[in-house]
């Protein structure tokens, strides 16, 4: 059975079941690459995938943007609603504006909550290991840079990531991380090392970079088993519970609940 649920912003839902296949539209940072790709291939529905490059929610105004454009341009293709393979991601998600179609956002912090498939169990890694540095396989794989990079998901200290940057900058990746091992910064920041393992591609290389990097700086280490359900309820059309389904009209807003994301009726003047 397909559910296809609509949400409305007085918190209620409404659902309808429907066995109609869907043409949908997923926005997705390239972090997520392989399951984004498995889950489509498994699901009712036609769906296709459009990538964005990692690290553009560091820029939270200019990922938005780029989103925006892509959901806007949606409506004149034919597709019943747009996915995101996003979560809230440094906010870069907060403001998006359903236009001609349904838009379908995970309530979601990032994507490491993607990764282990519940907001509970991202709470719990949060609330008992805040010091955790996050290594998935695509992440790695994709990454531009040649040395080490900072952590998945957008909850990295807003301090360590622009110092970071910066000696990027002006000495290279690698010389970077040399740096920020001297001074001490990834130990005061970090304590553990985590691989998520998602059960998709050849991961054993990725692994042992981040074991390696581990024993390196003296973290612990810990691999995790991720789970695929949110990205596959994603594009199976089954929106109840852990997803916000915006009408057009209607634009995403941030809460400070366990919800994550809640919507709200597009101020007029905005078209």
């Amino acid at each position: 059975m397909i559910y296809w649920v609509l949400s409305d912003c007085g918190g209620g839902t409404k659902g309808c079941n429907s066995r109609r296949s869907m043409k949908l539209r997923c926005l997705g940072c390239e972090a997520l690459a392989r399951v984004l790709y498995l889950c489509a291939a498994r699901s009712p529905h036609i769906v296709d995938i459009e990538l964005f490059k990692l690290g553009l929610h560091n820029d939270p105004a200019d990922l938005r943007g780029r989103l925006q454009e892509r959901i806007d341009d949606a409506g004149a293709q034919g597709y019943d609603a747009v996915l995101m393979g996003y979560g809230l991601c440094g906010q870069a998600t907060n403001g998006l504006v359903a236009r001609d179609l349904p838009v379908v956002i995970p309530r979601a912090h990032d994507c490491i909550t993607l990764f282990l498939g519940a907001r509970e169990r991202y709470k719990d890694q949060f609330d008992n290991h805040p010091g955790t540095y996050w290594y998935a396989l695509d992440y790695v794989e994709r990454n531009e840079n040649s040395g080490t990079t900072l952590a998945l998901g957008a909850s990295v200290d807003t301090t360590i990531r622009p110092l970071h940057q910066e000696y990027v900058e002006k000495y290279g990746a690698d010389n970077a991380d040399y740096l920020m091992e001297v001074m001490g910064a990834w130990q005061s920041h970090y304590q553990r090392s985590v691989f998520i393992d998602m059960g998709v591609g050849s991961s054993a290389a990725v692994e042992a970079k981040a074991r390696d990097e581990a024993a390196r700086r003296g973290w612990t280490f810990e691999g995790l088993t991720g789970d695929l359900v949110l990205i596959r309820r994603l594009l199976e059309g089954d929106w109840t519970d852990d997803f916000l389904v915006l009408e057009p009209g209607q634009e995403i807003s941030m809460t400070y609940g366990e919800d994550i994301v809640d919507c709200r009726e597009l101020a007029r003047g905005r078209g």
